[in-house]
């Protein structure tokens, strides 16, 4: 169990996190969702106490990070799959964690095994590693102690696609024996089929959470034209609310029959009109975090708020 409440973190008179509150279940599998520089890392270094809050708490376990007795045993970690000592090899790095933790040296070779990594691939150097290899031994260094609870900031990025159903399945699995699992990504596919729950910020705040189903339900009707800004005003002028997304789609918060007969009205010719809750994740994403992008600013501490 994740509990986030009132968090707020600012650098100088930038603010990264704003009144964010939202819990991770047991059991379930919570997507953290927003575009670059949204707060999303920010959120999850405050989690594990690497980055001071400003005010409001975070409790894992009902614990502060730094108040749990064996955090290794209790929560995995992986916020960065490059922040590994690059002159160590794979099975080194695990062995120096498990004997951190006090485990034995068989957790080790259990734990290459789990997540994939050859005896020829654990005897390298992790600077000789890809990506995709950082993530698996990374992810093997958040599962080594038997955690109940795991945070993961974009865990699948390098991985390939057999490596990526790979880490969904343990991912699933491991929520499904009780874990709590808080993961945050960009590929917004893979949150759609894995997560259980959604938590999306913009901006430092957050624009939208609940269940994935209450969120995609909840969509409305995504219409595409040519015009997508036109055509959002006419809907809008018809008393629809209704915000653009991307290449001329609008989302709209009607039923369908009433969205094409404003447009009808409107003299625009629509190319798409269908039921947003088929429409996926990534329709309601870029709707939620439309006048939240930040890819544009430049902020010297973009880095730490991504």
């Amino acid at each position: 169990m994740i509990t986030v409440e009132s968090l707020n973190k600012s650098y100088g008179s930038f603010t990264a996190v704003d009144n964010v509150s939202f819990n991770a279940e047991p059991g379930r599998v919570t997507g953290f969702l927003g575009p670059n520089g949204a707060g999303k890392s920010t959120t999850m270094r405050v989690m594990v106490g690497l980055t001071a809050p400003g005010s409001g708490d975070v409790r894992i376990l009902g614990r502060r990070f730094r108040d749990l007795p064996d955090p290794g045993r209790e929560v995995g970690v992986l916020l960065d799959a490059s922040a590994q000592h690059a002159g160590r090899t794979g099975r080194e790095i695990l062995t120096i964690a498990a004997l951190t933790m006090g485990l034995p040296r068989t957790r080790v070779e259990e734990m290459l095994e789990r997540v994939s990594l050859t005896p020829d691939e654990a005897s390298r150097r992790v600077r000789n590693y890809s990506l995709g290899m950082r993530q698996r031994l990374g992810i093997g260094t958040a599962l080594l102690g038997n955690p109940e609870v795991l945070i993961l900031d974009e865990p699948a990025n390098g991985l390939d696609p057999a490596g990526i159903r790979w880490m969904r399945d343990l991912l699933r699995g491991f929520a499904d024996d009780g874990g709590t699992v808080l993961l945050s990504s960009h590929l917004l596919h893979e949150i759609e089929v894995i997560a259980d729950d959604i938590v999306v910020i913009g901006n430092g705040r957050i624009v939208a959470q609940g269940t994935k189903d209450e969120l995609l339900a909840g969509a409305g009707t995504v219409v595409r034209a040519t015009d997508g800004t036109a055509l959002a005003s006419a809907l809008q002028a018809e008393g629809i609310v209704a915000r653009p997304t991307s290449g001329g789609a609008v989302l709209a918060e009607a039923d369908l029959p009433r969205v094409g007969r404003a447009a009808f009205a409107a003299g625009i010719a629509v190319t798409e009109l269908r039921a947003a809750d088929g429409a996926g994740l990534e329709e309601m994403f870029l709707s939620l975090t439309a006048e939240s992008q930040r890819e544009s600013i430049d902020h010297t501490t973009e880095g730490a708020a991504a």
